[in-house]
């Protein structure tokens, strides 16, 4: 019985457990950009615009932050629905150069929506947001609730 043993302990070191996740996550972004492409059929022009987020938590409240290069203020809007925070924001192209020696673009243009689902409830009313060189920071103060208290137990 010990090689067999020493045999499942060799694949359980080699196993990754997010491994086949990231190469899913890969496959459904390969597969959804390419169902819907947003340009004029150059490859970096086929994929989905879509900003990085940042989610956090701390003691009070939960911080999320996205980059939004590009994005003018009034182009962006939040949205909170029970549990879930929705980004839109549109980036819009400026102008088309044409000139001789342009060889490539690879910025992307467009609308986008990242629908977020917050791990707690939050307070609604006294949510913040400030857009600052291309970072979206949105501050959602916890729900009563939803604070961790800590209660003193005297023990005998």
């Amino acid at each position: 019985m010990l090689p067999v043993k020493k045999d499942v302990e060799r694949r359980l070191d080699l196993w990754e457990p997010f491994r086949d996740l990231r190469r899913m996550h890969d496959e459904m972004d390969r597969l959804f950009g390419s169902l819907w492409p947003t340009g004029d059929g150059d490859l970096t022009q086929t994929a989905a615009w879509l900003p990085a987020v940042d989610m956090y938590e701390e003691k009070d409240q939960v911080i999320v932050k996205a980059e939004l290069p590009g994005v003018k203020k009034e182009d962006l809007s939040l949205s909170l629905t029970e549990d879930t925070l929705t980004i839109k924001a549109q980036r819009k192209f400026e102008h088309e150069e044409k000139r001789e020696g342009f060889l490539r673009r690879e910025g992307r243009y467009g609308n986008f929506q990242r629908t977020l689902e917050l791990p707690i409830p939050v307070k609604a009313d006294a949510i913040k947001a400030e857009y600052k060189d291309g970072i979206l920071k949105i501050v959602l103060p916890k729900a009563e609730a939803a604070k961790t208290r800590e209660i003193k137990i005297d023990v005998k």
